[in-house]
């Protein structure tokens, strides 16, 4: 019994070490794998947010309830030729006696676009210059009879 555990416990750290090279730096901190799946254009992760609420000092002796769930998705670097898309379920909590819902500041995107940040950054770096990759992102992003 003890060594199915220990072999679990590996297999899942594996998991979340090979998921840390795909995923955004830091995401696992704050995010756990909630599915996935393909398509013949889109390879999608679901990643839903942990239930630790920002709790402030100030609302320490509070009751804090769970309000849900928005999803947020956005396009990260393509996988296996297909567009990735991350879909995160951000949690919202409210707090006893509050209007406000609490939620964590977790920066996703980057400002103005529903594109990761590095993803972003790649290709605002590319600069138009039609890279090899930042061409393959365009024609994967493009209308279902334009694609590749």
């Amino acid at each position: 019994m003890i060594i199915i555990i220990k072999l679990t416990i590996i297999i899942m750290t594996i998991e979340k070490s090979i998921l840390e090279l795909i995923l955004p730096e830091g995401i696992l901190e704050w995010f756990d794998l909630a599915g996935g799946d393909r398509n013949e254009n889109d390879l999608r992760i679901i990643l839903e947010e942990k239930n630790l609420p920002p709790i402030t000092e100030e609302l320490k002796n509070k009751t804090i309830i769970s309000k849900g769930f928005k999803e947020i998705t956005i396009t990260d670097f393509p996988i296996r030729g297909r567009r990735t898309l991350l879909t995160f379920r951000r949690r919202y909590w409210q707090a006893e006696g509050q209007i406000e819902l609490l939620k964590r500041d977790i920066p996703l995107n980057f400002p103005g676009t529903q594109l990761e940040k590095e993803f972003a950054d790649f290709l605002k770096e590319d600069g138009g210059r039609k890279s090899g990759l930042a061409n393959f992102y365009r024609q994967v992003s493009s209308p279902p009879g334009q694609r590749i």
